[in-house]
């Protein structure tokens, strides 16, 4: 069979290309290689800027052409780096040729030598890793995140007296509101957002194996572990001053973790909506044009949700795999962290979509209130708890003899149907005050939600 045409392997360059261009602006080899770019300018107007190895201050023009390098990189930057690879077999010293090729055609020959200096590869690329994640993080993956906590914030408040059955363990049970039910999702995603909010993005700039060693050599007079720290921190990251060759990756592990968390509550939201799809308590809003099922005309799927659902399952996995790796490197360096943090695109693409899709999935239900207040109307019985906790509060005030009320809700609910008449006629005959008695007659399941509006708020 003859072969295709070039192809995107990976779905997400490819058909879901749409939802996650975003990510692909850091996280991409591009994305990366214009940070490193943006790193190895840094690090040369920093050195000058002090006037080392008796150099001098460049101008506010020279450093805007510069600057220029990494702010206008493109196409041409792109695949002059690929170009340049293909012989230097190495990424971070292909940046760094075309610094240098840079510089000679800005006439800053001069300097050539300080670009790069001192500096091992992952000095350029914990730097290059940090800023790329934080801008890929706060640029992107967050805002889309809050927009699907705002939907459900709007969605809880909406909805907040809208009554419905609960089904713990899956079996009828004291009812709630829908709102209430959607804005304990808002708050535990608020929660953990505030955490990935705070996280860390740390780099590490002290050398081969994180001593200093060739800066002390060139020159013993400068304090260097002040100096990379005022560079790193100027760039707008935090400094991690004690690694060996590699900065630990330990704040890596902590973000991905705290997105993977995200990401369970997110697939626990994702489960709940289907299930709510499946009983009718949501209905889906038809889209012009689109089809539900491939055979069934009157099926629409709920793919949203589904999709939002395996894609959560896939970013985890590989988040898991991510923080699992990264937090070891053996003795002062190996290169498992090298491949691996290749990836963490692939993960946040595969979170990202599955946000993307959950937002477009909450904007295409509608609550069917007739269905949630016909199910709490054959489900009488959820108003046992109600009965048997006034009488227990009944007998504790010296107003009523019964002796085992949980034992006698028991008898007549257990295992079967009890209407609203056979409630009544019940809790007219029990022993206990007139005042309980009236409030009690007047409960229904639709009306025994307790404070859940009031939560919402």
């Amino acid at each position: 069979m003859p072969s295709l045409p070039p192809q995107p392997l990976s779905p997400l360059d490819g058909r879901y290309r749409a939802a996650v261009t975003g990510l692909a602006d850091y996280l991409s080899e591009a994305g990366l290689n214009r940070a490193r770019v943006e790193v190895e300018v840094e690090w040369l107007i920093t050195l000058t800027d002090r006037s080392l190895f008796e150099t001098s201050p460049l101008s506010a023009e020279d450093k805007e052409r510069l600057r220029a390098l990494y702010r206008d990189f493109g196409q041409a930057e792109i695949d002059w780096l690929a170009d340049k690879e293909a012989v230097t077999r190495h990424d971070v010293k292909a940046v760094e040729y075309l610094v240098r090729d840079r510089l000679s055609a800005l006439g800053l020959d001069g300097i050539a030598e300080l670009t790069h200096f001192a500096a091992t590869s992952e000095d350029i690329n914990s730097a290059s890793y940090a800023l790329t994640v934080q801008r890929a993080i706060v640029e992107v993956w967050l805002p889309k995140l809050q927009t699907v906590i705002g939907t459900l914030r709007t969605l809880a408040v909406q909805h907040k007296d809208a009554a419905m059955l609960s089904r713990t363990h899956g079996q009828p049970a004291t009812p709630s509101t829908m709102g209430k039910e959607l804005a304990v999702f808002a708050w535990r995603l608020e929660r953990v957002a505030a955490q990935v909010e705070a996280s860390e993005f740390l780099a590490k700039f002290s050398g081969a194996t994180g001593t200093w060693s060739a800066h002390v050599a060139a020159d013993p007079s400068v304090d260097w572990p002040e100096l990379t720290r005022t560079f790193i921190e100027g760039l707008g990251i935090g400094f991690n001053p004690l690694t060996t060759q590699i900065e630990s990756h330990d704040w890596q592990v902590e973000l991905y973790d705290r997105v993977r968390h995200v990401g369970g509550i997110l697939h626990n939201l994702a489960t709940d909506i289907w299930t709510y799809i499946s009983i009718g308590y949501f209905t889906q809003i038809p889209v012009a044009g689109a089809t539900g099922s491939s055979t069934m005309p009157h099926k629409i799927n709920p793919i949203r949700f589904e999709n939002a659902e395996a894609n959560l399952e896939i970013a985890g996995a590989l988040l898991a795999s991510l923080a699992q790796t990264l937090v070891t490197s053996r003795l002062q360096r190996d290169l498992t962290d090298s491949t691996t943090q290749r990836n963490i695109g692939v993960a946040l693409g595969h979170s990202l979509l599955a946000l993307d899709n959950l937002q477009r999935g909450l904007g295409e239900i509608s609550l069917a209130e007739d269905v949630l207040l016909a199910d709490l109307d054959v489900n009488w019985e959820v108003l046992a708890e109600a009965i048997q906790t006034v009488v227990r509060a009944e007998i504790a005030a010296g107003r009523s003899s019964i002796t085992d009320p949980y034992a006698l809700l028991k008898d007549l609910t257990r295992g079967r149907r009890v209407g609203a008449e056979d409630l009544a006629e019940f809790v007219r005959g029990l022993d206990i005050g007139d005042a309980a008695k009236q409030r009690l007659l007047a409960l229904t399941p639709a009306t025994y939600v307790g404070l859940a509006a009031s939560l919402v708020e």
